[in-house]
């Protein structure tokens, strides 16, 4: 197989300890982490808030380009439109804190460049073929060009050449480039969530909202996708409205 950026391993000197985790406490965050939809008025502290929302920022991303911006609505006026943009449900007029996941299409060039000048400031000795990504492979990856046209180029090319090798076939559409964001921004959500049940507060993820209307509140630019809308706050008694239903686990769990 001949090497490529992709099948090999940067040289580099780089290591970090791994912490011991108790994975018992993990456990708990995870079974005690519900939708909660009716929130008992007790404010979050601004400093759990504030570092819940560093927590989000921590989540995977692709190629660390981080396309998403979380809205942390604090003006009570905007909050209210919010809340009517949410339909007026209790998961949002009764939350103590309400954030809005964007995923952003077209900050990737922007974020690649702040890569590149971290890079620059650096001491350690950055891997050359990691500086080629962001300059080269980045750019080719995800420019789509006016009304798609170099992505449905694109798509040709690609789809030829996966005819003979194993082949990263998008995003090769503006569409492909608001899943490609949606993907990383629904990773830093999940992070946001756990991290406010770590701190014994409780969320609810919206999807129930007027989009056009949060636009405008927020005043949020053209490639800017609501993935979702996260009440916050402490869990009312009668928050949870019922127990937990998964279905059976082979449904989803595939060993092949």
């Amino acid at each position: 197989m001949a090497e490529t950026i992709f099948n090999s391993v940067p040289k580099h000197n780089y290591s970090e300890q791994e912490p011991t985790i108790n994975p018992e406490e993990f456990r708990k965050v995870i079974h005690s982490r519900r939708s909660v939809r009716l929130f008992n008025g007790t404010p979050i502290p601004e400093e759990i808030m504030n570092e819940c929302l560093d927590l989000a920022l921590l989540a995977p991303n692709s190629s660390n380009l981080q396309p998403w911006e979380f809205y942390w609505v604090k003006s009570p006026d905007k909050k209210s439109e919010l809340v009517k943009a949410c339909l007026s449900q209790p998961a949002a007029s009764t939350a103590a804190e309400l954030i809005v996941c964007v995923a952003r299409s077209k900050t990737w060039k922007q974020n690649a460049n702040i890569m590149l000048d971290v890079f620059a400031k650096s001491n350690a000795k950055i891997p050359s073929s990691v500086i080629d990504y962001y300059k080269k492979i980045v750019p080719l990856a995800y420019t789509q060009g006016y009304f798609s046209i170099l992505g449905t180029l694109k798509r040709l090319i690609l789809s030829v050449r996966g005819l003979k090798t194993p082949t990263p076939r998008n995003p090769v559409s503006n569409s492909d480039m608001i899943l490609w964001a949606t993907k990383s921004c629904a990773l830093a959500t999940e992070n946001l969530m756990l991290a406010l049940r770590a701190f014994s507060f409780d969320s609810c993820p919206m999807e129930g909202f007027d989009a056009n209307r949060i636009e405008k509140i927020l005043d949020l630019p053209p490639d800017a996708h609501i993935v979702m809308v996260i009440g916050a706050g402490k869990r009312s008694p009668n928050g949870i409205y019922g127990p937990r239903i998964r279905f059976e686990r082979n449904l989803f769990i595939k060993e092949v």
